[in-house]
Formats: C-alpha cells, structure tokens, sequence
C-alpha cells in the first residue's frame, strides 16, 4: 500500500535485503530531526484522507440506495383511493393496507379487565352510623335524614305563627291605574290610602304622575289580626328634583318634601359627519331621539344629501339634567349645527315658546317644500281619467298615493284643520287649512286622528289610510285648493318663515352666545356630593366604613 511505500526508500526491496547492510546493534540510533517529524506527519494525513473518502463512499452509496427505495415506494401506492379502480390490483393493494391496518388495530386492542383499586376502608359501627346520619335517602331504607324528635312535656303549641314586624315591597303605578287602587293592592287600608293620597295631592298635582313611577312602601305589624298592616313609610321621585316620602310617626302620617340638587348645563356633543351623520352622532354618545330631533332640524333647512359633506363637522346641544344622586336625563336639542373647516356653515337655535329653530341671523326654520302625506308611490296623477267605479270619464282633482290599510297620514305643512268627518265619495276625510288661500284634503281614511279647529304640525299624524267612500282598495287620495279650485299638489312647494326682530332678536343672539359658550362634555362630570348629601348610615356595621376622626 501508499503508505507502506513511503516507509522505505526510494526502492522497493524488502527490509531483510542483504544489500542494506547487516543491522549492528551496537551502532547508534541515527536522529532523522525534521525530515523524520515530517514523515509522521504525512502519514497522519494520509489516514485521515483515506478515512474521509470511505465515509464519502458510503454517504453517497447510502443516497443512491435512498433515492432508488423512494422512486420504487412511489410507485407502489400502499394506500390508494378506494372509490377509483374498483377491482384493479391498485385497489386490492390499498384493500391489504387497511386489512392489515385493521388488524394492527384490534391486535393493540386495549383490555376492559377492571383496575386494581385500593381496596375498601374498614368501617366499623361508629363510621357507619356518621355515614348514615349524612345520607339522602328514603327513610325506609334506614336514612336519618328528615327524622324529627318527638316533643317534651315542656314544649308548648303556638296560638298562632309570628309575623314580620315589617313588609317591603315596590308598588308600580301601571297605564290607566288610579292612584288610590294601587296603594290599596299594595296592603295599605282605605284609611291609609285615602291620607297618603291628600299629602301627596297637597305637594304636586296627581295629574303629573306618569305610568311607570316607583313607590317604596313599608308596613308595620298588623293590630289585630285579619286587618290590614299600618303604613310606617312611603316615598317616591314626584319630579326629577323632587322625592317625597311619607312617615308615620306614633300613627299619624305625615310629609317630607326631600329637594335634589340639580345641575341643568347642558351636554355638548361634537364629532365628525363620516359615511352616516347619525351613526356618528350615536358613536359620540348622543341620545337616539336627540340624534333624530337634531337631523329633523337640520333636515328643514339644508338638504342634507346635498349639503352636508362627510368631512364637516356636527355641533349639538341638547338639554341636560344632573342630580346629586347621580340620576341624568337627556331632553330636547337646543342648538343644531354644522361646521366646515371650523367655520359655521348652518347654525339653528330652538327658540319661543312653539320651540321653533332660528337660524343665527333670527330667521326662521325654512322648510324645503311639502312633506308626502303617506310614504308610497303615486298610483294616479292629476287630470282627466275614466273613474274605476262610476265607469265614466272624469277630473280626478288629485293624487292617489299607494299604501296598506292603516298607514299613518300626516299633514303635508303646519296648518289649522277646518273640517274632519264624513265627506260624501271621499268618505272619511281631513280638510286642513295652511293659509294664504292654500288647503290640503286627505280621503278615503279608515279613522280620522284630527278635530275641527285643531291646529296640527308639519309631519303630524291626522288619520290613518282606508278605503271608505267610493274607493275599490285601501289608498289615499290627496287633493289641493288655492283659492278654492283644485290645482295639481306636485307642482307646490311651501316655504314657511320667520323672523326675529328688536328686543327678541338681541335676547336671541344673547341666548345662543352663551349657549357656544358651554364646553363639549362638561355635563357629563358626575356632580360633587356635598358633605349634608351624605346619608347618615343605618346600620353600625356601616359606620366602621368610615369612623370618625378622634383627635
């Protein structure tokens, strides 16, 4: 080999060549230095290098034998699709794989032999009785539980079972109740009820108090037994600011008006249009009827379509109530306005007593033509036609709008109702006057919602869509008048207006300065609890919630 030729010489005689002289003991070992060194240490290389170029022989025979399996396994599919081949040796192969998969499976089967458990603790008399007397069982199986002890010679029967000294409950005053039949199905006598009535009567008018108004009531213990319990207290919120609560004190009932501080700035809200003003407006945590008397004000004034854009900014105010015992309550919008670029683009004011919205300079709301009457498509205009009943060619001297029997109808603009009733082939009908020689009628109504003499608002309800009067199916027929002839109502618009002058006008502006003036927010700090706010606590472990200071 190589390396056993590079041990030698040049030559390749064998080491007992009588040639090489004879070895002589006794001559010293010759020190080859570094040449000797050199050869060891190509030796050394040498085996590495043979060491390295076998295991690169294996490495790439064991690659070539991986390779080869791999392309022989792929194309012997062991687990074909069963659904395709049906009956090819393909599929009986994939039939054998799930055989013997089976196979495997019920082979590895688990044994349903039962578990070695630790065995069961010795009881003796005394821990069987403790169980027994904790069991749930049926006394005829030797259950302790529901047993009960005989009586003694010293107990003694009860006349009769004690009452609670006292009865809390809450009475509701429901829609269409009386005042007096509540509190007598509450428990209190009809002398009780009587007296409470005429307290309360003498605080607020009985007339203000709304469906749905809470009542706290406490009765004491009865006197005798089978009549009713006494009232010991009862209290209420009569108004938002207001609580009475009435007391019996040694059986005479008596008053106490309790005054809530209130707080009346109103809440600002302002935030930007985006894709739907009143998803915006809802997302600032605006109130939804708030958000809809702000758009309806709007909504008289601008087209809001047209006008308002999604990078313009909304401006509410609307009035806002806080009390001390941190109830709130939302009311009507104040101030409706629109900005763009932080300018004023439209700035409405509610003012007066009707409550109507003023722009900035003191004119008034500006409606944007008539309201439909009923919201429906137009089944037949104005002008001649062949009537569907009579058979003959006649003026029809209005619209017909399409709408279900029992669609609110309102009025088209503010008006004065100068007839309701029975009006021959219109059968029940509305005549609402507008002024300046301008009157709507509405037939064919299944109930009229409006009287004579009435005065009604723009978008106001005033009957409900029928078909009475000479009518084939529930619709609403819609006439117009100027001057008293019949003009066709899609070719009118009204416009109505108003404006502030003089002193109204400086208190006006005055108003809606201070009214810009409140910061968006600010009413929805909760208000700080003054130190004779604070109810005296009742019970003593209440007290050590917050003891008293002792210096």
């Amino acid at each position: 080999m190589d390396h056993m030729r590079d041990m030698g010489s040049g030559d390749d005689k064998p080491l007992g060549d009588p040639s090489l002289g004879a070895f002589d003991p006794e001559e010293p070992m010759l020190d080859f230095g570094e040449a000797g060194s050199a050869r060891a240490s190509r030796k050394s290389s040498g085996n590495a290098r043979i060491v390295l170029k076998r295991v690169g022989d294996w490495r790439s025979r064991y690659e070539e034998w991986r390779e080869e399996a791999s392309r022989k396994l792929e194309r012997v599919d062991l687990a074909p699709d069963l659904a395709q081949n049906i009956g090819s040796g393909t599929w009986f192969r994939g039939l054998g794989t799930m055989l013997g998969l089976g196979a495997v499976a019920l082979l590895l089967w688990p044994d349903f032999a039962p578990l070695e458990a630790r065995p069961a603790m010795a009881l003796d008399e005394v821990a069987l009785d403790e169980f027994r007397s904790h069991m749930i069982m049926p006394l005829a199986l030797g259950a302790d539980s529901g047993r009960q002890m005989g009586a003694g010679p010293k107990v003694r029967a009860l006349e009769a079972a004690p009452e609670r000294p006292q009865i809390e409950l809450v009475a509701t005053l429901g829609r269409g109740d009386s005042f007096d039949r509540m509190l007598q199905r509450a428990g209190l006598s009809s002398a009780d009820a009587s007296r409470v009535q005429e307290l309360i009567g003498g605080a607020i008018e009985m007339e203000g108090l709304t469906a749905g108004t809470r009542f706290d009531i406490v009765l004491g213990r009865r006197v005798a037994e089978g009549t009713p319990r006494p009232l010991d207290e009862l209290s209420f919120r009569a108004k938002f600011d207001l609580e009475l609560r009435v007391e019996n004190n040694d059986g005479r009932l008596s008053l106490r008006r309790n005054t809530i501080r209130v707080d009346d700035t109103p809440l600002r809200i302002r935030g930007t249009v985006g894709q739907s003003l009143y998803r915006s407006a809802r997302a600032a945590g605006a109130p939804a009827s708030a958000v809809q008397d702000f758009i309806k004000a709007l909504d008289g004034q601008i087209d809001l379509n047209r006008s308002v854009r999604s990078t313009d900014e909304f401006d509410m105010i609307v009035a806002y109530r806080r009390a001390a015992t941190g109830e709130r309550q939302a009311g009507q919008v104040l101030y409706a306005g629109i900005e763009r670029d932080g300018e004023p683009k439209t700035q409405l004011m509610r003012w007066g007593e009707d409550g109507i919205f003023y722009e900035a300079s003191g004119v008034g709301e500006q409606r944007n033509g008539l309201i439909a009457p009923v919201p429906g498509g137009i089944t037949s205009g104005f002008g001649m036609r062949r009537h569907p009943i009579l058979g003959y060619r006649r003026m029809h001297s209005g619209i017909d709008f399409r709408a279900r029997h029992g669609t609110p109808i309102v009025a088209v603009s503010d008006a004065r109702v100068s007839a309701a009733g029975r009006m021959g082939g219109c059968g029940n009908a509305v005549r609402l006057d507008h002024g300046n020689g301008l009157s709507t009628r509405y037939c064919h109504m299944s109930r009229i919602a409006a009287s004579r003499g009435q005065s009604v608002r723009r978008g106001q309800v005033i009957g409900y869509v029928g078909s009475t009067g000479l009518s084939t199916g529930p619709h609403l027929h819609y006439e117009m008048y100027r001057g008293g002839r019949a003009i066709d109502p899609r070719g009118v618009r009204f416009v109505r207006r108003a404006q502030l002058e003089g002193r109204e006008l400086v208190d006006f502006r005055a108003a809606l300065a201070r009214l810009k003036e409140v910061e968006p927010g600010a009413a929805l700090v909760d208000l700080e609890i003054r130190p004779e706010e604070v109810a005296e606590p009742e019970r003593e472990i209440e007290k050590l919630d917050n003891p008293l200071q002792v210096s």
